[in-house]
């Protein structure tokens, strides 16, 4: 028998043996080791939870199939180099991992396996292309109402110079242009500010109960101007751990879009807006009864930028921001948003917090 096939057949053995399995097996991240004729000679937990069909002794083939991580174990194993590949899956859910190919070799510098570390990337992915998204989507929200100020500061210095009723037009929609811009900004910090401190829970005693009366005061002439009314049921006190500007923010939030949206545009529209304690929770519920919202988009409603109608929602100097500053607020109270919807029916929004524990 020759020395570099006696060679092998040494590392291999120890590959496979226990020590190199506790080595292999106290590796936070999948690592599995292949060798020469592809198959699995050592695995860690970590990559048999995250490949089921991964057996010893069986081709790789089996449970990975990815041609571009096994035409990188070849490459590896002629060249001696290491080499990283993408591996994706789309079932039963989305991922990507990158594959680390490293050479194993004898002490003669003959390859003899190769070790596969598998990162995953999907979260880091997904978040490059939330952010990427944000941006973009941000770029074109600003970007519309100041063409339209660009363009009516021009008309007035030139065409409509003179024309004293054009200009009064032109003025009103520069104004509310220029509010929904500030709107928008306003928004954009206030998801800044609350992602900053999303893992610092609030711990101050707000009453619920005194914060949406506070709210439904400040919107009763907006509900009015809807044809809305807004009509309370509450308890004496809902004592919560919380912010107390930041739980206006979500009640304003709430109502507003169920003045705004959940008419069906006839006149004596109502909001019912109750606050009481279930459990150890205390909550805020708002229901409309209007036209209700389609199920395909309700997954979607937290999304930034999301919605439902976007001429509607413009045309009501929506900012495309509110649930998604709801969702982050209840996340940051260690609370959540619940939404019940049907077509024709109107739609119920149930913010939750923890109750204060008595002292």
């Amino acid at each position: 028998m020759s020395a570099k096939l006696l060679g092998r057949r040494e590392l291999l053995a120890g590959i496979r043996g226990p020590f190199a399995e506790k080595l292999i097996g106290a590796l936070p991240a999948p690592t599995l080791v292949v060798d020469l004729d592809g198959r699995v000679a050592a695995a860690n937990s970590p990559a048999r939870d995250l490949l089921p069909a991964l057996k010893i002794d069986d081709p790789l083939l089996r449970a990975l199939r990815s041609p571009d991580v096994h035409d990188a174990i070849r490459r590896v194993l002629a060249s001696g180099e290491t080499e990283t590949a993408l591996w994706s899956e789309r079932v039963p859910i989305e991922r990507l991992y990158e594959v680390c190919v490293a050479p194993l070799a004898s002490e003669k510098n003959v390859v003899v396996a190769t070790l596969l570390t598998l990162s995953d990337l999907t979260e880091a992915r997904r978040l490059e292309r939330m952010r990427a998204d944000f941006i973009a989507n941000a770029s074109h929200e600003l970007r519309t109402p100041l063409a339209s100020l660009l363009g009516f500061v021009e008309t007035l210095q030139g065409s409509a110079q003179g024309d004293e009723r054009a200009r009064m037009r032109f003025l009103q929609i520069m104004r509310d242009q220029g509010r929904r811009m500030a709107r928008l900004i306003d928004d954009l910090l206030s998801l800044s500010r609350i992602e900053q401190k999303q893992h610092v829970r609030p711990n101050t005693a707000v009453d619920l109960v005194q914060v949406v009366r506070h709210v439904a005061d400040t919107l009763a002439p907006m509900a009015k101007d809807f044809g809305a009314e807004i009509r309370l049921d509450v308890e004496d006190a809902v004592i919560v751990n919380g912010d107390r500007d930041e739980l206006v923010r979500v009640a304003e939030n709430l109502i507003e879009n169920a003045i705004k949206y959940g008419g069906r545009g006839e006149g004596g529209d109502r909001v019912e807006v109750k606050v009481a304690r279930k459990g150890k929770d205390g909550f805020l519920s708002v229901a409309d009864f209007g036209c209700g919202i389609a199920p395909e988009h309700l997954p979607r409603l937290t999304e930034r930028f999301y919605r439902v109608d976007l001429g509607q929602s413009r045309a009501k100097n929506g900012t495309g921001l509110g649930l998604a500053l709801v969702k982050h607020i209840l996340t940051r109270h260690r609370g959540r948003l619940t939404i019940v919807s049907k077509l024709g029916q109107g739609s119920t929004f149930t913010a939750t917090a923890p109750l204060r524990e008595s002292r």
